[in-house]
C-alpha cells in the first residue's frame, strides 16, 4: 500500500482538479462486469475515472448588456462546494454574446471567464449552456437574438400566466423552423459556438457545451405532441447537433458535447433523436412533469418517474452515450408529497445517470435551492447526499439509502494507480467511513468533506459511508 500511495502522489493525482477531458466510456453501475450490452455508459475524465456530477443550474436571466451575469457571484460556487456539489450548469445567452450580427461581445466573454475562474477555484465542473426560453428577446424572453428571429408575420400573443404555452404560438414555432432550415442562420449558430469553443476549450473548469436548451419546433396540422416531438428531433435536431458538433470540433477536439431532446421527454415520451456522429457526446434530457410545473403535488401512484426512466434510458443505451440530466426540480417543493418525490427522484436519477443539475442555485423563493441565508428550502436538502465524484476503476454498484443515510460504493480498482474521490455533505452528526479490501482512506470527513480512497491496482473495494450518531465521529478501517 505504501508503494501505491507513493506512486499516486508521484503521478500528481491529488492535484487540485482533474481535467474532465474525455476518455473511453465505461459501463454504468447497473451493467454487469461481463457485458455492457444495453447499459448506459459512464462519463469519464482524462484519467479514465468514472465521473459523477451533482449540482445546480447557475443563471442570471434578469440582467443583460453591461449588467449581464452580474447576479452570479463567487458565493454561488463557494456554497456549492461547501454543500458537497461539484457541478454547475451555467446559462449563457446568444443575444448577449452577439447582440448585432457578426459582432461578438468581448465584455460578455470576459464575464463568462471570470465566472469560470470562480468555479475552478472552488473545484466545480461547469457546463456552458446556450440557453433559450421561448426562442428569445423577440418574444420577451432570452436566447436567440432578434436579428436571427424570422416569423413570416405570423401572430404571437404573450401569456405571462403560462409562459411555456408561448412555445405553441405560430410565430415562435416558425422561428424555430427558420433556425433549423435557413442556411445563413445555421452558419450564424455554428459561428457563435465556435467563438465559445475557441475561447474556453482549454479552461480547466469547463466539462462540456450544451448546444441549445429545450429546443422546440413547429407542429403540423393534425399532429399530436409526441408525434411532433419525435419528428422534430429526428428531422431538425439530429442534423443541427451534427452540424454544431462539427463546428465545435474544428476549434475544440476534446470537450464533451451535450445534446437535449425536446422537453416533451418529461412526459415519458422516448426521443426521436438519431445518431450524433461524435464519440464525446452526452445525452442531456430535462426531468419535468407538466402537472407539477403547473402547481400540482407529486402523485406517487401515477408511475411518472418509472415511465420517464424507461423512456430516457433507451436512446443513450443504444447509442453508447452517458446521461447527465440538465434540469429538474418542482416549483412547489413543500407540498405534502414532495418529500417522497425528492427521495424517489434522486434514487431514480442515480440509477442511470452520470449526474444532474437541479434548477436553480439562487437565494430566495420560487425555484431557488436555498433561502437568503443559504439554508436549503424544504425537501431540497435531500439533494445533498454522499457520492463518489470520481472512481478510479469499474463501478460494480453505487447506491444510497435515504432511510438509513448509508452510501455504498463497490468497484474494481483500475490497474494503474489512481484515486477515488468521495463527497460527504455537511452533517452535524458526522460520518463514519469504512473500507473493505486493500485500500486506504485519506482526508478529513468527520462533519463532511472530500476524502480520497487509494486502492491496490486491480483489487475489489467496497466503501461504506454512514451518518454517525449524535456524538458521531468518522471511523476509518
Amino acid at each position: 500500500m505504501a508503494v501505491v500511495i507513493a506512486s499516486v502522489l508521484a503521478a500528481g493525482v491529488l492535484a487540485p482538479a482533474a481535467s474532465a477531458r474525455p476518455a473511453p466510456v465505461s459501463p454504468s453501475p447497473s451493467s454487469s462486469s461481463s457485458s455492457s450490452e444495453g447499459a448506459v455508459p459512464r462519463l469519464t475524465d482524462d484519467r479514465g475515472r468514472a465521473l459523477t456530477l451533482r449540482g445546480w443550474n447557475v443563471e442570471d436571466k434578469a440582467n443583460r448588456g453591461e449588467d449581464a451575469l452580474t447576479a452570479i457571484t463567487e458565493r454561488h460556487f463557494r456554497d456549492l462546494r461547501a454543500g458537497g456539489f461539484n457541478f454547475a450548469r451555467l446559462l449563457v445567452f446568444w443575444d448577449d454574446l452577439e447582440p448585432r450580427r457578426g459582432q461578438y461581445s468581448e465584455r460578455y466573454l470576459r464575464k463568462i471567464e471570470r465566472i469560470l475562474g470562480w468555479a475552478h477555484q472552488h473545484r466545480i465542473h461547469v457546463l456552458i449552456d446556450a440557453h433559450q426560453d421561448v426562442f428569445g428577446p423577440a418574444f420577451g424572453h432570452r436566447g436567440i437574438p432578434e436579428w436571427a428571429t424570422r416569423t413570416d408575420g405570423l401572430p404571437f400573443t404573450p401569456n405571462p400566466d403560462d409562459w411555456f404555452s408561448e412555445y405553441f404560438q405560430p410565430a415562435v414555432q416558425r422561428a424555430f423552423t427558420h433556425l433549423y432550415e435557413d442556411p445563413d442562420l445555421r452558419r450564424a449558430q455554428a459561428a457563435m459556438w465556435q467563438v465559445l469553443a475557441e475561447r474556453f476549450r482549454d479552461h480547466p473548469a469547463v466539462i462540456g457545451y450544451d448546444l441549445i436548451n429545450e429546443p422546440m419546433g413547429e407542429l403540423r396540422a393534425g399532429e399530436d405532441l409526441p408525434t411532433a416531438a419525435r419528428r422534430i428531433e429526428a428531422q431538425h435536431l439530429t442534423p443541427m447537433y451534427n452540424r454544431l458538433a462539427r463546428a465545435v470540433r474544428a476549434k475544440d477536439r476534446s470537450t464533451w458535447i451535450f445534446v437535449e431532446p425536446t422537453p416533451i421527454v418529461g412526459e415519458g415520451v422516448p426521443t426521436g433523436l438519431g445518431r450524433i456522429h461524435d464519440s464525446r457526446t452526452v445525452y442531456a434530457p430535462h426531468f419535468y412533469n407538466t402537472a407539477m410545473e403547473a402547481g400540482a403535488d407529486y402523485d406517487p401512484d401515477a408511475g411518472w418517474i418509472e415511465a420517464y426512466e424507461a423512456a430516457v434510458t433507451d436512446y443513450p443505451a443504444r447509442h453508447r452515450m452517458p446521461v447527465v440530466v440538465g434540469e429538474w426540480g418542482p416549483l412547489n417543493n413543500a407540498l405534502p408529497n414532495m418529500g417522497r418525490f425528492y427521495r424517489e427522484a434522486v434514487a431514480s436519477l442515480n440509477r442511470y445517470s452520470s449526474g444532474w443539475a437541479g434548477y436553480v442555485w439562487c437565494y430566495g423563493g420560487g425555484y431557488c435551492a436555498v433561502d437568503e441565508r443559504g439554508r436549503f428550502r424544504t425537501n431540497k436538502e435531500q439533494t445533498a447526499t454522499p457520492y463518489a465524484p470520481a472512481v478510479a476503476g469499474t463501478v460494480r454498484s453505487d447506491t444510497y439509502d435515504a432511510g438509513s443515510r448509508t452510501y455504498r460504493l463497490a468497484y474494481r480498482a483500475s490497474v494503474r494507480p489512481g484515486v477515488t474521490e468521495l463527497s460527504l455533505p455537511p452533517s452535524s452528526r458526522g460520518w463514519r467511513v469504512s473500507v473493505t479490501g486493500p485500500a486506504h482512506v485519506l482526508g478529513k470527513a468527520s462533519r463532511g468533506g472530500w476524502p480520497f480512497v487509494l486502492a491496490w491496482p486491480g483489487s475489489e473495494v467496497v466503501v461504506t459511508v454512514r451518518e454517525a450518531g449524535p456524538y458521531g465521529r468518522t471511523h476509518h478501517s
